[in-house]
């Protein structure tokens, strides 16, 4: 039977489908796939994830899955070992069990009667990662795969370590997955889910101390980094991102970097989806994906392969703020390539300011909470978590100011920095911002990059510095596209701290600059969109009956008595029933992160988590914690979990780790 083009089809949902692998792990998949499948049998799509198909990723699932399915797709959502709905353990991220079972679930799918044997596989953040590292392992039915939101590089570019330097995301990432990870399978899919929760909980790994323990590039961070070797990747990439998001480099990295056939898109967006994401100007990405789909598991001829290499939302350059709904601007389009041909002005460093070369000598020694506004590593809860005014940091940091600009620039690409530096401290972190000063005085944050000194030369070999010395430096900023007005200013801002993004040094460090220079990629101005979308399409939201409502604040307090500084960020994630099946799910979280201005001892992390699941009688709840905090020779960590069944404690533990510090 063929169906005809462009007509929507029937389909059939299975909300529990065992995949059993060949160690006898059960997997549980959602499917989504047209109800003629049997008799017309269609590609596949995989999106495979440790967040819960069952009520973590159920509301983007709703919107996606079966607009794909009804256009003629098997959409099929699993839950990865030891999560959600499936039996097993999960170890870590990324780990080669998972991959493996990735290759095993997409060998099982191109065997089914529905399934014409082309797979494609899709994810955002985990999912787009492990779609990479999937596809670089090079199983014959993925045929293409989308990946958002994700790395090429576990060690420099995720959210453990940036520049060598310690990312405090890793603590608070952390402290989600033992979260996330406690929770219980839908007792309505599973006879043994107690058997299931109570294992699961007694083998949770404590990952930030995994993590911890590889502090500079090794061999843990090297296995699933594609960037190892971008030729493993020989099915057809589509990579999209976002500029408010944590993993701004990968889109143009990929573009330049791959073999197979790649293509980008990164937006304003934050680390969602881009038919729903926020800010807008949201797209219709599922009709680009479909585009994508049909070309390489089809073989229809779509035009996806004479699409710009590149598209960018270049963003007009606006007023500092923690959030927004919308960012005006234009798409621009590169036909060859992404940003590395970007033409380039550089400016210098110098007493004056930035511009033309100079003498150059300024010391820094920023206050350890210098960073306040830096906003949230990865935005991705919606509140407040953008970068916000960067004056109140600027004022804590050295500062280089342009002259007003003569024309409207427009920054697209990465911009580079180099300095000349010494430091009075054997280690010691430098973290670098561009800023756009508006004619008042607002600084707005375009882009930054933070080092750690002992890895100026190299990640995997760090050495410490020798106090005086002079070192010659050099890191590449975040990428980025970006118009800075004409009248408008251009600022470099350089500190020594810049907390709560990164851990501080053990001693505060004094940071002597000589010479200094930025390298901007500058792009000819953009007149008008260079390319289009169609406007987002999705399918009919999640039903929900809403019994708590959301809510996200971010706060700053100083104790008047001890001096130290706090920011607390609150994130209540609601508490929801779902209308078909009945599960009431729902969670809440607060992270707080201390700091003494003058003590980089006084630093100090603590999050808590609180998951919710109620089914008629039944209910489960697990309150985690962690905290951490250091001296001058160690990291020292502290987690605890506690689980409840019908508000009677059913298990307990507290896990406590000491990590050698090692050039962090």
């Amino acid at each position: 039977m063929t169906r005809a083009p462009n007509s929507l089809c029937d389909i059939e949902e299975i909300p529990d489908l065992g995949i059993r692998l060949s160690d006898g792990c059960r997997l549980s998949a959602r499917v989504w796939r047209p109800t003629d499948s049997e008799q017309s049998p269609v590609p596949a799509i995989l999106e495979y994830l440790p967040y819960r198909k069952r009520d973590g990723t159920t509301a983007r699932d709703a919107l996606t899955h079966p607009w794909f399915a009804k256009r003629g797709y098997a959409c099929i959502r699993v839950d990865m070992r030891g999560n959600g709905d499936s039996e097993g353990l999960m170890e870590d991220e990324y780990t080669q069990q998972e991959l493996d079972d990735a290759v095993e679930v997409i060998e099982w799918l191109s065997q089914q009667p529905w399934c014409s044997g082309s797979i494609g596989m899709m994810g955002i953040s985990w999912g787009g990662f492990n779609a990479l590292q999937v596809a670089a392992m090079r199983p014959d039915p993925l045929k293409a795969i989308i990946t958002l939101c994700s790395t090429a590089d576990r060690y420099a570019d995720d959210i453990h370590y940036k520049g060598g330097c310690l990312l405090n995301e890793n603590l608070g990432w952390g402290a989600t997955m033992w979260s996330y990870s406690s929770r219980a399978p839908d007792p309505e899919l599973r006879s043994n889910w107690r058997e299931l929760w109570l294992d699961r909980l007694k083998n949770e790994p404590f990952l930030p101390s995994v993590w911890l323990r590889h502090q500079a590039r090794d061999e843990y961070w090297q296995h699933g980094s594609v960037c190892e070797d971008f030729s493993a990747i020989q099915a057809a990439t589509l990579a999209v991102g976002g500029w408010g998001d944590a993993y701004k480099n990968t889109v143009p990295l990929l573009v330049e970097q791959l073999e197979a056939p790649v293509k980008g898109i990164v937006g304003p967006w934050v680390h969602k989806y881009p038919h729903f994401a926020v800010p807008e100007p949201r797209i219709g990405f599922l009709q680009e994906a479909l585009r994508w789909w049909d070309h390489w598991l089809k073989g229809l001829d779509t035009g996806v392969a004479d699409d710009p290499d590149y598209r960018a939302y270049l963003m007009d350059g606006v007023r500092p703020a923690r959030w927004y709904a919308e960012r005006p601007g234009r798409w621009v389009a590169e036909t060859s390539g992404a940003t590395s041909h970007m033409p380039t002005v550089t400016m210098s460093l110098t007493d004056a300011g930035l511009g033309d070369s100079g003498s150059l000598s300024a010391r820094i020694r920023s206050p350890h909470h210098c960073g306040m506004d830096v906003g949230e590593y990865c935005a991705i809860w919606l509140g407040p978590d953008l970068p916000g005014d960067q004056r109140a940091d600027d004022s804590l940091s050295a500062c280089f100011d342009s002259s007003p600009l003569d024309n409207d620039m427009d920054i697209v690409g990465a911009p580079r920095i180099r300095l000349k530096v010494s430091s009075d401290k054997a280690q010691a972190q430098v973290a670098v911002r561009l800023n756009h000063v508006h004619p008042d005085g607002a600084s707005t944050r375009i882009t930054y990059g933070v080092l750690n000194l002992s890895h100026r030369d190299s990640h995997s070999d760090p050495a410490s510095l020798t106090p005086g010395a002079i070192y010659e430096i050099e890191l590449d900023l975040d990428q980025i596209a970006y118009r800075v007005p004409k009248e408008h200013r251009l600022r470099v801002a350089v500190s020594s701290a810049y907390w709560p993004l990164i851990w501080p040094s053990r001693e505060t460090a004094e940071l002597h600059l000589t010479e200094g220079e930025i390298t901007i990629p500058r792009r000819e101005t953009a007149i008008s969109d260079e390319c289009a979308f169609p406007p987002p399409d999705a399918e009919e939201p999640w039903k929900i009956k809403t019994l708590r409502d959301s809510a996200n604040s971010r706060r700053v307090e100083t104790d008047m008595n001890t001096g130290e500084v706090k920011l607390i960020i609150e994130d209540d994630f609601g508490l929801v029933e779902d209308c078909d099946h009945g599960l009431i799910s729902g969670g809440s979280a607060q992270e707080i992160w201390t700091i003494h201005p003058d003590d980089p001892l006084s630093a100090r992390g603590a999050c808590d988590w609180t998951q919710e699941q109620k089914r008629g009688n039944l209910s489960l709840k697990t309150n985690t914690s962690c905290e951490m905090w250091s001296d001058t020779e160690n990291f020292h960590l502290r987690a605890t979990i506690n689980a409840f069944e019908n508000d009677v404690l059913v298990f307990s533990t507290t896990k406590e780790d000491t990590v050698a510090r090692k050039l962090m």
